[in-house]
């Protein structure tokens, strides 16, 4: 027998048929040896020497691991193909007694029965570089924030944390939503005419008043003189092009492009998203089979398709749509300057696997990522799109218009994909009459239209994702989870689509800027991400780079320690009156969550409780009926199903209304202090999201900006391991 170790269970039937009977296949659950929670676990004096422990919720697992080793004849390590996978097979050989540079390391992009049999006859050792690029990356990131959140807690409010990536992604927020505050509108006027030909036709098109790039209508006054100019002139056509123009294909998706796409079309949001995906990457279960792996790794900055992936394309198009519809070469798309390019876009497995023939059989949500996925790779292999184009200039008294407008004339990919969010709602598609130059027409109707200029769009999911790539903040594991982190620490919140900084957030942000300029420097932080690059592609030491960051670091952290400077966030007023004092009683944070607290402390000392809910709207597993909170005999609460006694569901953990990315089964909200972790009973999923939480204590002013570096030490830790896991 044959030990083969993977990283998460949701894909361990699907590798275990594939490779048979000989072998057995193990998940690790992720990283089994990591630096410890409570301590820092990097010895900064000992070039950067990192303490690893084994996970305590682990060693099961490796215990396990270890166990089936005794009988195994060889052990392959087969977890994720990137930074993440490489360090927790280094791990694990150590925890095993295995030399790393023995060829035990197998990799695979896509779990398929060719991919996963080629993989195991082509092991190879463990690649250094790759693991010393995850180190750098993982003592880098723990130094900032175990060094930086005591800080903000102490100068600001308790249970807040700092991140390298997450908090110049805040800053983006911050900066966006002051520029929108600060932005000044200016008036401005448009003009769009509706004309039809003098020469009896009674079809009629619209053309629009176009201005050069210096020119602005700034007042109404200006456009009535425009308005008695063109209505006392002659509108004639005095420039004619019609042209062949064509439309490409997208290139196919890379895990950015994906969340950006997932949330603009189908409304998913990154979290939503990545589970999916990792699910279609994994194996989805179809009715009445096995888990079936459907899509290609999903952590991927490369638009580059396996030259036997893009035959296989063109076979397909071919046999479907048609010759016309095939390129006569195989489109090759290019990757932006900083992509890794180890894996290839992300794409389906198998184009005989067609969504159409999925729907039913798999969760909406998998069957519409699975489409979108499919649909973009196997249109960006098709022909373009082409159109009979028409440009017109039209000039009257002085003043220009234009009218643009298309006619498709073949359909190439858009038989597939569109580009376009809405195309049929595009100007440029409007079909217009037959029209030459000197034609004359008659101004049927005028549309003058008072405009102010707008600030910039607030970020979505989307769009900020899409900044983050674009400026070099993070890469594509953990744009998911530095968003993420932003909405439960509460530095950011939801207005619809759109993502709205909190005051804590600026106050955070002014904070760190303050202190810690070069961490907040977003040039600062994409030049971190191409040393670590550096580190994996060109061997560059890995003790060099945290050296060089660390020394003015440090000197920063120290001066930062020793500043008094302390910001108090703006109090919440509650409705609630106090009744000893008769003030309005204020919200404020506390060790043990929020409460309520009389304004005039300490001459007045009154506080009371929050109001005590339910943490989340849960509805029971079993029926579907909502879930009670309820309390025992001891005083202990519970939960259960309001149909008691037809339906007998109890839990002491809420039902969270999910079902597990890794394994599907049930996901249970656990309640710790002020916080709420989402976690798998039957493997190792979790995820914490903040919640409020009763305090009856009176707290003074110190308790409200002093944090133990043990419980920050364990905020900072369920961070990284959701990192690690996305």
């Amino acid at each position: 027998m044959k030990l083969v170790l993977i990283e998460g269970p949701g894909k361990k039937d699907s590798v275990q048929h594939y490779l048979g009977k000989d072998y057995k296949v193990m998940p690790t659950f992720g990283h089994c040896r990591d630096l410890p929670v409570k301590t820092l676990g990097v010895d900064v004096k000992n070039n950067f020497a990192p303490e690893y422990v084994v996970v305590p919720d682990h060693k099961k697992y490796v215990d396990a691991i270890k166990k089936e080793m005794k009988n195994a004849e060889a052990v392959y390590f087969a977890s994720d193909p990137d930074r993440e996978g490489e360090a927790i097979a280094w791990h694990m050989c150590y925890l095993l007694g295995i030399d790393p540079s023995q060829a035990n390391r197998i990799t695979y992009n896509e779990i398929s029965e060719t991919s996963v049999n080629n993989a195991i006859q082509n092991p190879r050792p463990i690649d250094d570089k790759l693991v010393n690029a995850q180190q750098a990356r993982r003592i880098l990131d723990r130094l900032v924030g175990y060094k930086i959140s005591p800080i903000l807690c102490r100068k600001i409010q308790n249970k807040l944390s700092a991140g390298r990536v997450q908090s110049v992604t805040l800053r983006l927020v911050v900066d966006r939503e002051r520029e929108i505050e600060n932005f000044k509108p200016e008036e401005y006027w448009t003009l769009q005419v509706t004309l039809k030909k003098q020469d009896g036709s009674e079809e009629t098109f619209k053309a629009n008043l176009h201005l050069s790039k210096d020119q602005t209508i700034k007042s109404k006054e200006e456009m009535d003189k425009i308005i008695a100019d063109i209505e006392a002139g002659k509108f004639v056509a005095t420039n004619v092009k019609k042209s062949v123009t064509k439309s490409s294909p997208s290139a196919p998706f890379t895990t950015s492009t994906m969340q950006q796409e997932a949330l603009n079309k189908l409304g998913m949001n990154l979290k939503t998203t990545s589970a999916t995906a990792q699910v279609l990457y994994e194996g989805v279960e179809i009715a009445g089979g096995r888990k079936v792996p459907l899509v290609t790794y999903i952590r991927t900055d490369s638009v580059r398709i396996a030259p036997e992936a893009q035959a296989k394309a063109k076979k397909y198009i071919t046999e479907k749509y048609g010759e016309k519809y095939v390129v006569p070469t195989p489109r090759n798309f290019k990757n932006k300057k900083d992509a890794q390019d180890a894996h290839e876009a992300i794409r389906p497995i198998s184009l005989d696997r067609r969504p159409e023939d999925l729907e039913g059989k798999i969760q909406k949500n998998e069957y519409r990522l699975y489409k979108l996925i499919y649909d973009r790779f196997l249109a960006s292999q098709m022909s373009d799109a082409n159109y009979d184009s028409l440009s017109v200039d039209i000039e009257c008294n002085g003043h220009k218009f234009k009218t643009t407008g298309r006619v498709m004339t073949f359909d190439g990919y858009t038989a597939v994909y569109n580009n376009q969010q809405a195309e049929e709602n595009d100007d440029k598609l409007t079909k217009l009459p037959k029209i030459e130059e000197n034609d004359t027409f008659t101004m049927t109707d005028k549309k003058p239209e008072q405009k102010y200029t707008k600030p910039p769009a607030r970020y979505t999911e989307a769009s900020l994702v899409k900044a983050m790539e674009e400026k070099g903040i993070g890469r594509p594991s953990t744009y998911t989870q530095s968003v993420t982190t932003l909405f439960t620490r509460s530095y950011v919140e939801r207005d619809g689509k759109s993502i709205v900084p909190t005051e804590l957030g600026k106050v955070v942000v002014d904070m760190l800027i303050k202190f810690f300029p070069d961490i907040m420097n977003i040039g600062f932080t994409a030049d971190m991400e191409d040393k670590l690059d550096d580190i994996e592609y060109e061997g560059k030491d890995w003790h060099t780079v945290l050296s060089e960051f660390y020394g003015d670091f440090e000197a920063a952290v120290k001066a930062a320690a020793k500043d008094g400077t302390v910001s108090k966030l703006p109090e919440e007023i509650s409705d609630e009156i106090c009744e000893k004092c008769g003030s309005h009683m204020v919200i404020r944070n506390g060790r043990y969550g929020k409460f309520l607290a009389c304004p005039n402390f300490p001459n007045c000392k009154n506080t009371k409780p929050l109001e005590e809910t339910m943490p989340v709207e849960a509805k029971c597993p079993v029926c579907g009926k909502a879930v009670k909170r309820l309390k025992s005999k001891r005083g202990k609460f519970f939960y259960g199903c309001e149909g008691y006694p037809e339906c007998s569901f109890m839990s002491w953990n809420i039902p969270a209304n999910e079902k597990c990315p890794n394994c599907g089964e049930e996901l249970f909200v656990k309640l710790y202090k002020n916080l709420k972790v989402i976690s798998c009973d039957k493997c190792d999923y979790s995820r914490r999201e903040k919640i409020e939480s009763k305090s009856t204590e009176q707290n003074t002013e110190s308790d409200n900006v002093e944090e133990s570096i043990n419980e920050i030490d364990i905020l900072n830790q369920l961070d990284e391991q959701n990192e690690q896991k996305s």
